[in-house]
Formats: structure tokens, sequence, C-alpha cells
């Protein structure tokens, strides 16, 4: 519950001082993803309650980890490693999931705008951008990402096999796709590669030109 001078910043997300952090909650569930083409909305409701308990579990280490004893401090085992450990999982999870929700309830099929002219110069084609990503989403055990690497200057598919693993640093997501078991067994089992192929047709490509467009990256 928030507390006194609690008050809203960015999309729907609302924060109070707690402690040493500012304690979030979840960002509403946008209409549009209780629509979905080929994504139920039972799946995505389930999908929403994990995120939401993502949220909680990061207030509760960060409100543990301010009366830890840094002190006692040690690689093997530690509370503070525990905690530590476990908030990477728990942001990683909250992060994954805000731009998973955030860039679906659209109409899906071939990207256009920035994002289809940057697939097209760092994939050469949209179907050789689509069938790596499927691909990677197909070898991963939790996410497939497309993002942008500042170092190199370019898009690539990158794969993650928990929320807080294979993470690179200096390149920002700009499609994030969620191949849990969690995100797809409730409308299809074990057939992964229909929910991927699911995935693609709701996605929002107006919401991934405006992340080009706010990060300023190039498309030249």
């Amino acid at each position: 519950m928030l507390g006194p001078g609690a008050g809203c910043r960015g999309k729907g997300r609302c924060m109070a001082l707690a402690f040493k952090f500012e304690e979030i909650t979840a960002r509403e569930l946008k209409p549009q993803l209780l629509e979905l083409d080929g994504i139920s909305r039972e799946s995505v409701e389930a999908h929403y309650k994990l995120y939401q308990g993502y949220v909680a579990k990061r207030n509760e280490i960060l409100a543990a980890l301010d009366g830890a004893d840094l002190s006692a401090s040690n690689q093997v085992y530690s509370e503070v490693r525990a905690l530590k450990v476990e908030l990477s999982f728990a942001v990683g999870g909250i992060k994954n999931h805000e731009i998973y929700f955030e860039h679906l309830g659209g109409d899906g099929g071939d990207p256009d705008g920035p994002i289809a002219a940057l697939i097209k110069r760092d994939f050469g084609t949209i179907k050789d951008w689509h069938d790596d990503l499927k691909a990677t989403g197909m070898a991963a055990r939790g996410w497939a990402w497309t993002a942008y690497d500042w170092d190199e200057g370019r898009l690539f598919n990158y794969l993650g096999d928990a929320q807080n693993t294979y993470p690179v640093w200096n390149a920002t997501p700009l499609v994030a796709l969620d191949v849990y078991e969690h995100a797809y067994f409730l409308d299809y089992q074990t057939d992964r590669a229909s929910y991927i192929d699911a995935f693609f047709d709701n996605l929002d490509w107006a919401t991934v030109n405006d992340w080009v467009s706010k990060y300023e990256i190039k498309t030249k």
C-alpha cells in the first residue's frame, strides 16, 4: 500500500518512498491484451499475475536488503548474496514482461517505419529476421530479444534462459519474446512454434517504432 506523499510517475506506475528504495506497483494491463489473436484472455491474465508477483518480490527483496548484515557478505552463501541474486531475477522479470506486454495488442504483420529499416539493414530481409528470432525463441529456455547493440551499432537477436541470464550490456531490447511455458501452455501445450507465430501476429509495430524514436537509434 502506498504511504503519504505517494504519486504516479511514468505510464501507469505509482511509487512511494519505502526505506532506501521506491516501492513500485505493476503497470496496468492494456485492454487490447485481453483480445489477442491466438493468445487467450485466460493465458494473458495468468501471465499478468506472474508479472505482478515479480513486482511484489522486487519490493520485498529491497526491503530485506535494507536491514541485511553487509559485514557478513560472502560469495559462497550469505544473506546479501541470496537477496542480490534473486533481486536480479525479479527485476529481470519485471523489465522483460513490461516490454512484452507493452508491444502486444497490435495487428502484427511485417514491420514498417524505422524498425523495418533497421531490420532490413541488419538482417537483409524481414523474413531473415523473423526466421532468426523464431529459431532463437525455439532454442531459448526463457526469452529471445531483438536488441540494438550500441557498441556495434546494429540489431541482433539474443537468447536468454532465465529472467537474469545472458543479458548483454549496452544493448536495448526492442522486441521481447517470452518462451517460458507459462506464456503459452494454456493455449498450445508444448507447441511452442505455434505460440511464437501468434506472438508475431499480435505485435504492435507502432509501439516499437516509438521506442526506436525515443532512443534516437539511427537507421542509416
